[in-house]
């Protein structure tokens, strides 16, 4: 049954109680590959994935029949700033594209068979300008940390959360220097593709909101309270949940990474159920998969969100889980497997 938290310790309770990863299925997916036809170690990183598919998913081999692309999007006060490229009512018709198949994650679920869901938070009524005020109160934050929480599946094989939301970048690059330490020019990139004094504003934006919360933002959850935004606590809600019932994630781009931050704060091995799908062409992303011991499965200069960067490397995913599944072993196919 989904945990619905009724304060932030409820949070911290449930952090510090994680369930760990399976080790004796990930060392019988390890036996079985060891018989495979190919050298130990050949085919790469797609071995290590499946491994950690195997410890997550409790079977030596790991499937991918059922997984869930969740999107999460919320609209953000701090764009009446002028920190995006795109006016924020954006938000809720990129929503309605989601939900008529137009866009570029709609495709990418389609070519994986993976099941998309879209949850709008509360898109009339943006979060508050969080450079003069905390975005959400207590109350804000946990209802939509909540509907993350609900939103994971129990079946599902494998999650990737997605977002929307004009000026989510900012959102996100005041709390990766809020958890990690830094101002605006450490952690801010284009997002939507802004630049000159645009650009500057965005900096400008993210140093007065470390400036005007101070050392309240010490606290991971506060820190996601008073800088992010409903669909990064969102999806905060869905990584933690994932993890309480051990379902692997598969994060996307800089917005997602720095929301799992946050469970990254609250356990430090938070994330240990989560591979890190894609680096995006947002400079902070890259420093903040570094910060959080995560390396990218793939490096294509994507900077769409949507969950589309983790949706492409589901691709490297299923590849791993067909290699380890079909391939035959040294018996099967009576070929030696040592030198003479």
């Amino acid at each position: 049954m989904t945990v619905s938290y009724a304060d932030f310790d409820a949070i911290r309770a449930v952090a510090a109680a994680l369930p760990s990863a399976d080790a004796a299925s990930a060392q019988a997916a390890r036996a079985h590959d060891a018989q495979l036809t190919k050298p130990p170690g050949a085919l790469g990183r797609l071995e290590d994935c499946v491994f950690h598919l195997a410890a997550w998913q409790k079977q030596a081999k790991p499937r991918l029949e059922d997984v869930h692309i969740l999107i999460f999007a919320g609209n953000h006060g701090v764009t009446a700033r002028g920190v995006s490229a795109f006016p924020a009512e954006v938000t809720a018709q990129m929503v309605a594209n989601f939900r008529q198949g137009g866009a570029a994650i709609n495709q990418l679920a389609k070519l994986h068979g993976a099941t998309l869901s879209v949850a709008a938070l509360d898109l009339d009524r943006p979060t508050q300008d969080f450079t003069i005020a905390p975005a959400m109160t207590d109350a804000e934050c946990l209802a939509a940390f909540n509907v993350g929480a609900a939103a994971v599946p129990a079946s599902a094989d494998l999650l990737i959360a997605g977002e929307m939301g004009i000026g989510n970048t900012t959102s996100a690059a005041a709390l990766a220097a809020a958890l990690h330490g830094g101002n605006g020019q450490d952690w801010v990139g284009r997002g939507t593709g802004v630049a000159g004094a645009a650009l500057a504003g965005k900096f400008a934006a993210v140093d007065a909101a470390l400036a005007c919360h101070g050392a309240t933002l010490a606290d991971p959850l506060q820190a996601l309270r008073r800088v992010g935004g409903r669909e990064l606590a969102a999806m905060a809600g869905a990584i933690i949940e994932a993890r309480r019932r051990s379902i692997p994630v598969l994060l996307d781009g800089f917005v997602v990474a720095a929301s799992a931050a946050v469970i990254a704060r609250l356990a430090t091995d938070g994330l240990q159920h989560c591979l890190a799908g894609h680096v995006s062409a947002e400079p902070g992303h890259r420093r903040l998969l570094a910060a959080l011991d995560l390396v990218p499965l793939l490096d294509l200069g994507l900077r769409l969100g949507e969950g589309s960067g983790a949706a492409v490397a589901l691709g490297i995913l299923r590849a791993a889980v067909a290699c380890q599944a079909g391939m035959a072993t040294f018996a099967e196919a009576s070929v030696s497997n040592k030198a003479p």
